[in-house]
């Protein structure tokens, strides 16, 4: 179990708790104790049962997550919203709700930590390595030094760009805030879902004729595990987070036991790939440049600062293989969490319910937030 560094993370803010990220890091932080309160915002409920993480149904409304944050009195505010997928994304494939969500939302959640007087002591932006790229000319590996060496080609990067640019803004205008960004390789895993874990499943994976790109990529588990890393420490600064090794394309496709199928023509592919979509293949237009040219992301520096990958690129795409030969064997068996308001209110509130005091951090808290007394009382 990590502990929790004098003077960081205590009391954590999770924005957008019912994303897949922002709900597998809230799970993670409850098994800290010295994480002393978690509480997690949202427009959407929690789709991961929780025990310690306080919910609130707000959405990225600056005036109302900065009351949260004042009132709890929160140090450490870690942002898990980013869409960074346009085809799977929870804010879904309207380009415009995406767009709202990724910059408009980014700068809302930076006002509500602006204050001089604001507790927030600590920031964590989830982001990706879309915000390099992919060209022709890219160096064999990004260093979080270099910047993109062209204007963005897709709405993802514009909005990755733009978003970044307004935390970059924050850190120079709050020095008082350690600010830590995450640019992410593309990740799988048993669990999440992208356009990428899609392809993959295929039994003919698409490729772009006359190509084969380089692939890192980084499990889910080390995602979680990366975002828990920097909550709990001082470590401010741009960091890339990719499994160490690079694969070829058609070497990850070999490893799942899948076979290449370099259909996609080398001209006029965006068109190419407009017209698969309406047969079901949705390739979004940020992973057209990745299929043609690939990328790679120096990942020393996050290992620098004590981080120890669980699982390389090569061990992270046989974890997929495993996923995929067990999926069929599993369809239908999972009973996905539902969050019922009802049922949390009385376990919170009823008198009735026998607590261990190991188990109810951070309950005195919540009542700050709820206007209404507990049950009997």
């Amino acid at each position: 179990m990590a502990t929790v560094e004098d003077g960081a993370a205590r009391r954590v803010l999770v924005t957008g708790l019912s994303t897949y990220w922002g709900g597998r890091l809230a799970a993670a932080l409850e098994s800290n104790p010295d994480i002393e309160v978690i509480i997690g915002v949202d427009s959407s409920e929690p789709t991961r049962e929780l025990e310690r993480t306080e919910y609130v149904k707000v959405g990225a409304q600056h005036g109302l997550i900065e009351k949260i944050v004042n009132a709890a009195r929160i140090d450490t505010v870690v942002d898990t919203r980013l869409v960074v997928d346009s085809v799977r994304g929870p804010a879904g494939t309207r380009p415009k709700s995406v767009h709202e969500n990724n910059v408009i939302g980014t700068l809302n959640i930076l006002a509500a930590c602006s204050a001089t007087d604001s507790p927030v002591r600590r920031l964590v932006f989830k982001s990706s390595a879309h915000w390099y790229g992919c060209a022709q000319d890219d160096p064999a590996y990004f260093t979080e030094s270099m910047n993109r060496k062209h204007p963005p080609q897709t709405a993802i990067e514009r909005d990755l760009v733009e978003a970044e640019a307004a935390v970059d803004d924050f850190r120079q205008r709050r020095p008082d805030v350690t600010v830590s960004v995450l640019r992410f390789a593309n990740v799988l895993g048993t669990e999440v879902d992208s356009s990428h874990v899609h392809l993959f499943s295929l039994p003919l994976v698409p490729m772009v004729l006359g190509f084969d790109p380089r692939y890192q990529f980084v499990d889910e588990v080390d995602v979680v595990h990366a975002l828990e890393h920097v909550t709990i420490r001082d470590l401010p600064g741009v960091f890339n987070v990719a499994g160490d090794g690079v694969l070829t394309l058609t070497e990850t496709i070999s490893l799942l036991g899948k076979h290449p199928a370099p259909v996609i023509p080398p001209w006029g592919t965006g068109i190419a790939a407009a017209a698969y979509r309406r047969f079901g293949l949705n390739i979004p237009d940020e992973m057209i440049s990745q299929l043609r040219f690939g990328r790679g992301i120096d990942n020393r520096l996050f290992k620098s600062t004590g981080f120890h990958y669980r699982n390389t690129s090569r061990e992270t795409v046989i974890h997929l293989r495993e996923r995929l030969r067990l999926n069929h064997v599993a369809a239908g068996v999972v009973n996905p969490y539902r969050y019922e308001p009802e049922v949390e209110e009385f376990l919170r509130h009823s008198p009735h319910v026998i607590r261990e005091p190991s188990k109810d951090v951070g309950r005195e808290d919540a009542a700050m937030f709820d206007p209404s007394p507990p049950v009997g009382e």
